[in-house]
């Protein structure tokens, strides 16, 4: 186990809310510098065992040795709560993720690129309806259930969970289970673009443990920035 790597974290993100220009860091105002308290032992093994999963390590420990959620990544690392229902993330999107399929891999492969060039290509352009604007809104609404069939199918996330909100219906991932496992990938389907992995500097999947301590990085270096 690796729990170095979150060693002081905890005391770097409330070291860097406090700074002089920690409210310029994007997404502040949402989580607030906030961190939820961390899991017990006992906790995540209750999390665990409703979800049928374990969990990928450094989120695991993420969750042991910082917290359940909070500051972080634009708006923040969604909380995992527990409720009367059992456990939950909670967050702006946090209900697409289908927590009874976390067990199941998440799909090496997305829709057929020829499949989501041809329905884009058949996207109607209210040009093309002259003065009929009622007949456009119609074929467009007819078009979007076909796209939204295709790249909100649920099986395409299945084996994965939100874990972030960037604003404007653009949201991250964390891959749980399936070849991907650990990684973060990037949700901007609401603007017509299929999910992707975050890669880091050298070109490698982005994993849980990077992608909170790059922020952590970023957001140290604008709290203490000279004026």
């Amino acid at each position: 186990m690796n729990d170095h790597r979150w060693a002081g974290v905890r005391e770097r993100v409330e070291a860097a809310g406090a700074g002089p220009r920690g409210g310029d860091v994007f997404g502040a105002l949402g989580h607030r510098w906030v961190l939820e308290d961390p899991f017990t032992q006992d906790e995540l093994a209750g999390l665990e065992a409703q979800l049928g999963v374990r969990l990928p390590e450094e989120y695991r420990e993420f969750l042991l040795h910082v917290g359940a959620g909070g500051a972080g990544p634009a708006y923040g690392v969604f909380p995992v709560r527990r409720t009367e229902g059992g456990w939950r993330w909670e967050g702006d999107g946090a209900s697409m993720g289908d927590l009874h399929r976390l067990v199941e891999p998440f799909p090496d492969r997305g829709p057929d690129p020829e499949l989501l060039d041809g329905l884009l290509a058949q996207r109607p352009e209210e040009e093309d309806f002259d003065d009929a604007i009622e007949d456009f809104d119609d074929a467009m609404e007819a078009w979007d259930e076909r796209w939204e069939a295709v790249m909100f199918a649920p099986e395409r996330t299945a084996g994965a969970l939100v874990i972030s909100h960037l604003g404007c219906a653009q949201r991250e991932w964390l891959i749980v289970s399936g070849a991907h496992r650990g990684t973060i990938w990037s949700d901007c389907r609401a603007d017509d673009v299929d999910l992707a992995p975050l890669l880091d500097e050298d070109g490698t999947p982005m994993t849980f443990a990077r992608w909170y301590t790059g922020w952590l990085e970023k957001a140290e270096r604008t709290a203490f920035a000279a004026p």
